[in-house]
């Protein structure tokens, strides 16, 4: 699948623009700036800034590119949103400053709720996300009012809508912290995670872990719910039941490690 880069709408900063596309930390520098904008302006928290210096630095083992496992997985992971009876796409302030228009683009192609959650919650960070949602295209966002609460879990993270995660039968969970993908994981949630480090608890927890930086991920996803769109259901629903997701865990790490699992190529599903 593609690797091109990032393509959201989103309007660049001053610093972002000022970043030449020949340089070969192009997309590196952008997303970091993103998420400075996003910190001044209220969607991002500080604590957002660690968490993505983290993944970044597993994305340098991958050579910041999509492997094959990692392509494998998103077409799983498509398939499972595709196969769901209530999908909802959840979006933490990280996703929404580094890819909202991507995320609005795959709730469309698997027909999803988009519901915001976050762990370091205000409601003026609620609104903000929200807002950043609705301006890249999102009719509808849920998670502002969050009237219910996952069970298991003290803090705001617990909280979610009723109408949204808390039904939910397959929720993808970019970004997820630990604690909370293991919540969704005990209340019978079916999870696709998006996460750079396969030995985290939100990618060992994970129906489908897609270990791939989030845009790419995002991309892939929607590129290969397009194509699944029109299979029969039980063709999108064996691909979901022969996933292994451990094995997909382990090919990632070997990457890293060792190298190899090359770059996914542009094949047909």
């Amino acid at each position: 699948m593609s690797e091109e880069p990032d393509d959201d709408p989103s309007t660049p900063t001053a610093a972002e623009g000022s970043v030449p596309e020949s340089h070969p930390r192009h997309d590196s520098l952008v997303a970091r700036d993103r998420l400075v904008e996003g910190v001044e302006t209220g969607i991002t928290s500080v604590h957002g800034l660690i968490a993505h210096g983290r993944g970044e630095a597993f994305d340098y083992l991958l050579g910041e590119r999509t492997v094959d496992s990692a392509d494998r997985a998103a077409r799983a992971g498509a398939a499972s949103l595709l196969a769901a009876d209530r999908p909802v796409v959840s979006v933490n302030g990280n996703v929404a400053a580094l890819a909202p228009g991507a995320v609005v683009e795959l709730a469309a192609a698997v027909d999803a709720a988009v519901e915001v959650n976050l762990f370091h919650r205000s409601e003026e960070r609620v609104r903000a996300v929200a807002d950043r949602l609705r301006d890249h295209g999102a009719e509808e966002v849920l998670g502002v009012d969050a009237d219910a609460r996952v069970p298991g879990l003290d803090h705001d993270r617990a909280r979610v809508d009723a109408d949204g995660i808390a039904t939910a039968d397959v929720v993808l969970v970019p970004l997820e912290d630990g604690d909370r993908a293991a919540a969704l994981d005990a209340a019978g949630k079916s999870e696709v995670v998006i996460d750079l480090n396969p030995l985290s608890r939100s990618a060992r927890v994970a129906d489908v872990p897609v270990v791939d930086e989030l845009s790419r991920a995002l991309r892939n996803l929607t590129a290969h719910a397009e194509s699944l769109a029109d299979r029969p259901s039980a063709e999108v629903e064996a691909i979901v039941e022969e996933f292994d997701p451990a094995a997909a865990l382990a090919a990632a790490e070997r990457a890293m490690r060792e190298g190899g699992d090359g770059p996914a190529d542009d094949h047909a599903d």
